[in-house]
Parts: structure tokens; C-alpha cells; sequence
């Protein structure tokens, strides 16, 4: 109820749910997840509001960066093209063809990737969210110059691994408490949160580390948290010799039955 309460509240013509499934997420198992993707939608077009839903995988972090400043920073650079992450991409462009799809703008999910690849490609896609900060009193350049705005924290440690290998594993969730432990999130509901704190840079699952390569780079306000951090996300990953099957992103459509 509490998530489909407000959609339905706000008048919307369509909606794509996104249910994540995987270490970090609130359901771990994919026929929980797949059955809580159906029961929205199932309620959403019982209440008279086109739904469907995609099952998207978080056994590892959807991008490279997680925190608050960090993780606005990677969406800028993702709709500008500066740099994207491939699972993040792969996400981002599945929902807005899906959306499209639902709005009826486009006749097939290939269409609506191809018509989202463009706006991104073509600029528009950013050009749109910068109009969306400046409408809403951001500054008028901030996409083109986020680093004015955004906070950074004064230590950065780089989290380096105690072997080489692959990336075989990340226990997600550890790493998003690795975040709240920096004051990045809220263990209580009075803590303040610090939103330049943060990981970035981190390693995908698949990655191959060499000599020397860093995990993840951390950003916290002292040496001591920044140690902290670096010692939890270390134990997050796992490390083996052989590189793991590549898994899928988007692993479920749920449309109304």
C-alpha cells in the first residue's frame, strides 16, 4: 500500500516499477521479488493505473559509485556521456523503453532502447535534467560544472585488495552500511547525514585486479573512517582466480496477467 498509495494519489497515466532482487536488496530470492512485482502490478491495474514491472538484479552495486554527492556526480557524468556504467546503462535504458513502451510513444522495447540511446547520444537527455535542477532553483550550469556545487570530504583512501584475481562476489549490502558507517546514511532516524562522504570507483563483479589496482576509493571525513570503511568494503569483496559468469541485469518483465 505504502508504495503504490502515492503513485495512484498523484494521477499518473502509466507506471514501471523497478523490484530489485539480490544481496542488497530487500528481497534476496527471485521468486520473492518476481511475486512482489506481480502483486503491484496486479494492484496498481485493479486500482486503474497501467503498471508493469522489471526484475533487475543487485547482487553488486547498480554503479561504480555509492553515497550521496558521489553518486549525483555519476549521474551527471552518465547523462553527459563523461563516463557510464554498463549495468547502470543497462538498467536506465531497459526502464525507459519500458516507460515509452507504456506511454504508447513506441511499438516495441527495441524501439524504445533506440529511441533512449538517442537522447542520450544526442544531449537531450541531459539537457532536460539540468532545465529540471534550474526549475527547481539549482544553479543554470550545474550539469555542465557540477564539481562547483557538489560536497566533497577532505580524506580519500584507496581500498586496496589483498590479492590479485577476479572479483568473484560483493555482498552489496555491506557496502551501502559501509556508507551509513561514514555518515552517508541513517542508523536512527535524528542522525544528520554528510553528503559528501562516500565509495567510489568501485569494482564490479567480473573486474580482474592487477598489482597495485584498487577496489574502491573511499571518501570520509577522517583518516580513522576512512580505514574503518576501506577495512569493510575490503571484506565485502571476494576474490578468485577464475573470472564468474557475466549475470543478467534485467532478469524479469511482469506485465498484468
Amino acid at each position: 500500500a505504502s508504495i503504490l498509495s502515492k503513485k495512484l494519489a498523484a494521477g499518473l497515466g502509466s507506471l514501471v516499477l523497478d523490484v530489485k532482487v539480490g544481496n542488497g536488496a530487500f528481497m534476496e530470492k527471485s521468486r520473492d521479488a518476481v511475486a512482489l512485482a506481480n502483486s503491484l502490478v496486479e494492484v496498481a491495474n485493479g486500482a486503474g493505473l497501467s503498471a508493469s514491472a522489471l526484475v533487475t538484479g543487485m547482487n553488486e552495486p547498480l554503479a561504480s559509485a555509492a553515497g550521496n554527492a558521489v553518486e549525483v556526480k555519476n549521474a551527471v557524468d552518465f547523462l553527459t556521456g563523461r563516463y557510464r556504467d554498463r549495468r547502470l546503462e543497462d538498467v536506465t535504458l531497459a526502464l525507459a523503453a519500458e516507460m515509452l513502451q507504456s506511454a504508447g510513444l513506441v511499438s516495441s522495447n527495441l524501439d524504445g532502447i533506440r529511441r533512449a540511446t538517442e537522447a542520450l547520444a544526442g544531449g537531450r537527455a541531459a539537457a532536460v535534467f539540468a532545465r529540471m535542477v534550474a526549475v527547481l532553483g539549482g544553479p543554470g550550469d550545474f550539469v555542465e560544472n557540477p564539481e562547483k556545487y557538489l560536497p566533497t570530504a577532505p580524506v580519500e583512501l584507496a581500498v586496496k585488495a589483498e590479492q590479485d584475481g577476479f572479483v568473484t562476489g560483493i555482498a552489496t549490502r555491506d557496502i551501502g552500511l559501509a556508507v551509513v558507517t561514514l555518515g552517508g546514511g541513517r542508523s536512527h532516524p535524528d542522525d544528520k547525514i554528510d553528503h559528501a562522504v562516500g565509495l567510489t570507483r568501485l569494482l564490479p563483479v567480473g573486474a580482474e585486479l592487477r598489482p597495485g589496482e584498487a577496489l574502491a576509493l573511499v571518501h570520509a571525513r577522517t583518516e580513522a573512517e576512512a580505514e574503518a570503511a576501506a577495512a569493510a568494503v575490503r571484506a565485502a569483496y571476494a576474490i578468485g582466480g577464475s573470472k564468474p559468469p557475466a549475470e543478467k541485469t534485467v532478469l524479469r518483465r511482469i506485465l498484468p496477467r
